[in-house]
């Protein structure tokens, strides 16, 4: 049985600290002009604030060791500390070398960074940060805290500091061509795109709209890329101007098929370095309108810019603000500020300047236009998981007869196994994620990678948790099953059945428009929690068509603070599970479209939701115990099993061994 695990783990006090920390504590002392910061923030997130960074972007991995996909380190003078969440707090003790604690954020006696570095640093002590890497309202929150205890926040402006340790050794930046996602995938035209967002910013007062997000920069043009793995996007921005859009990126990743289509789109392209210069002269003209007594109320809409203050960084809008009361004050263009290493121009000190003046401060327009899938996204999800369907099965028939005949193999190998079978699908491009393939106690490590050399054998006595997904032209994949090869022990199959339950209770929801995710996730947990047992993540992810696998802004979660209500056309996963540490993992994960559901009654006039399945693979039926489920729970699995045969089948007629193991493992119960 799993056992909340303490707050924090802390390395041996004599422990010293890598060699890496204490360069970087030597530039700490030197920063800013030789004043000094006694912290330093390093967060995971790139210019774009993005889950995933490019390689040249991983300061957080670099210094600290943890390659997990969330997580925000901290040194200061005297202590190295990283904050992560319940996925990650397996993977992190093992991976944290000497001189670093790990914080277990989202634990009861965890406190947040910013109340840590309040209540830790001595009085007049300086936090520094990369302006470029902390959103509009991280900086802000941040900064108010630190002034109420009597520090303060210090936005460097000579280059981040970890990249300076770094130095040559730094990978370079990702040079992938871009590529047209086309029409027949996208289901709506660029220009319409556009036009749609047009009409949000003229409903907002906004005459410009930024575009940093890296999968809303690429949902919006009908472009994909190679920039991140996993994830099929490009490092760029837009700007998307009342009758014209600039796309900042580098030039030599647009081929002549892309500039085309950027071009029957009206979209100019400039290079990815000119985007600060772009927003410290519309600050400019901005300001020039609110001088001007007879153009306030132009400088009040048509000059102001929608930034999203969750995913803009501060570094953006500080330098904005500045042009602005340069320009004000009758000093010199903003364009002649010096450049940072970073591609742009110095970020300024927080001023006084009314932000509303200038910024029109919501959440972007795409993020929500992207969650809700077109019909043509919808089918070519559909499409994804059946030619995903196809890969999967094959795996599980041959694990099942290899390893189940006595065959012992390593988690890398079957992870090799699955993605062969994947490439050999139409439209495969990449995978969506790093595979979870996790025996026995691996698979309690949530996000677990498995590694030649240190990974677990798999054999007929193996509990194997395998979460993977794939990159298709026409879609995205995420899919968990959970399977043992030989005699699985009562106890391991009475947690699978209680993980199954909270999968079906989820699967089955029926709810009214203007539900947020909050409200359904206890219906994942509420089988476990009759046993006292729980798990350490989100019950939901959003998921991009053919972008990336992690999106929001809707999910299914104890997060109090995500509202966005679950909507028809958004694709969400359904994914409980049970880790005992260092024993084993189950988690059972399907993907869901979001769709109106055929109730007799519509009370008070709303509409009703339910659940479309999209993952189409057969649950490993000997996990479970048949007489802890209701009826109506058998029947759920057998139904959803016939629907796997029916609309798998068709596409394994070539193959009468596979067909046959299919059939087999969709029989009723």
């Amino acid at each position: 049985m799993a056992v909340e695990a303490p707050h924090k783990t802390e390395a041996p006090s004599s422990s010293n600290p890598p060699a890496k920390v204490e360069e970087l504590r030597k530039l700490m002392a030197a920063a800013d002009g030789g004043r000094g910061v006694q912290a330093y923030i390093i967060p995971s997130e790139d210019t774009h604030m993005s889950e995933y960074a490019p390689s040249c972007d991983e300061r957080r991995h670099f210094i600290s060791g943890f390659t997990g996909s969330a997580g925000t380190a901290v040194v200061t003078t005297d202590a190295a500390a990283l904050w992560t969440d319940g996925r990650y707090f397996l993977q992190a003790e093992q991976q944290l070398g000497p001189g670093w604690t790990l914080m277990r954020g989202g634990t009861p006696k965890c406190p947040e960074i910013q109340d840590w570095l309040a209540s830790t640093l001595p009085e007049g002590a300086r936090v520094g940060i990369d302006p470029f890497l902390h959103t509009v309202n991280g900086a802000k929150q941040l900064s108010t805290k630190l002034r109420e205890a009597g520090k303060s926040l210090v936005p460097l402006l000579d280059g981040n500091l970890v990249d300076k340790v770094w130095g040559g050794q730094r990978p370079p930046p990702p040079d992938a061509p871009i590529r047209v996602h086309k029409i027949e995938h996208a289901g709506e035209t660029v220009q319409a795109k556009l036009d749609r967002m047009r009409n949000d910013m003229k409903e907002k007062g906004a005459g410009t709209l930024l575009v940093t997000a890296l999968d809303e920069v690429a949902w919006l043009l009908n472009l994909r890329g190679g920039d991140v793995s996993y994830n099929p996007v490009f490092l760029a921005y837009v700007l998307v101007h009342e009758s014209s859009a600039t796309l900042y990126v580098d030039p030599q990743k647009v081929g002549p098929e892309v500039q085309k289509h950027l071009d029957e789109a009206r979209v100019t392209v400039k290079p990815y370095s000119d985007l600060l210069s772009a927003i410290k002269l519309l600050a400019g003209t901005a300001a020039e309108g609110h001088a001007d007594a007879k153009a306030q109320a132009t400088a009040k809409t048509g000059s102001k810019i929608w930034i999203d203050p969750g995913k803009v960084s501060y570094a953006i809008t500080a330098s904005a603000r500045q042009a602005f009361e340069e320009r004000t004050a009758g000093k010199a263009s903003p364009r002649k500020r010096p450049r940072t290493d970073n591609g742009g121009t110095e970020a300024p000190q927080p001023t006084a300047l009314d932000a509303s003046i200038l910024f029109v401060e919501k959440p972007s327009p795409i993020a929500l236009a992207k969650a809700i899938k077109n019909k043509v996204e919808v089918e070519g999800m559909r499409e994804a998981h059946l030619r995903d369907a196809v890969a999967l099965c094959s795996l599980l028939s041959f694990l099942e007869k290899e390893i189940g005949g006595g065959r012992v193999m390593d988690e890398v190998e079957v992870d090799a196994e699955l993605q062969a079978r994947r490439h050999a699908q139409p439209g495969y491009i990449e995978p969506s994620f790093p595979t979870i393939a996790g025996a026995e106690g691996n698979g309690a490590i949530i996000h677990y990678r498995a590694q030649q050399g240190s990974c677990k054998k798999v054999d007929k006595d193996t509990l194997l948790l395998l979460d993977s997904g794939g990159q298709f032209d026409c879609g995205t994949t995420d899919v968990t099953r959970t399977m043992h090869f030989g005699t699985p022990s009562d106890h391991q199959k009475m947690c699978f059945t209680r993980v199954l339950q909270g999968h079906i209770g989820l699967d089955q929801a029926i709810f009214p428009e203007g539900t947020p995710g909050l409200a359904l996730d206890t219906l994942a947990r509420a089988p476990l929690w009759s046993l006292g047992l729980n798990y350490r993540h989100g019950t939901g992810h959003g998921v991009g068509a053919a972008l990336n696998v992690h999106e929001g802004p809707h999910s299914i979660s104890t997060r109090l603070w995500v509202t966005q209500p679950l909507m028809a056309g958004m694709i969400v996963s359904n994914e409980p599970g049970y880790y005992e540490d260092n024993a084993f993992g189950i988690r059972i994960e399907n993907l869901l479209h979001i769709r109106e559901a055929n109730t007799p009654f519509k009370f008070g006039g709303q509409s009703y939701f339910g659940f479309e399945r999209l993952t189409m693979i057969p649950l490993q039926r000997k996990m479970i115990l048949t007489d802890v489920l209701s009826k109506k729970e058998v029947d759920w699995v057998n139904q959803y099993h016939q629907e796997v045969w029916e609309k798998v089948s068709p596409h394994l007629q070539h193959d009468a061994e596979l067909l046959s193991w299919v059939k087999k493992n969709t029989e009723p119960l």
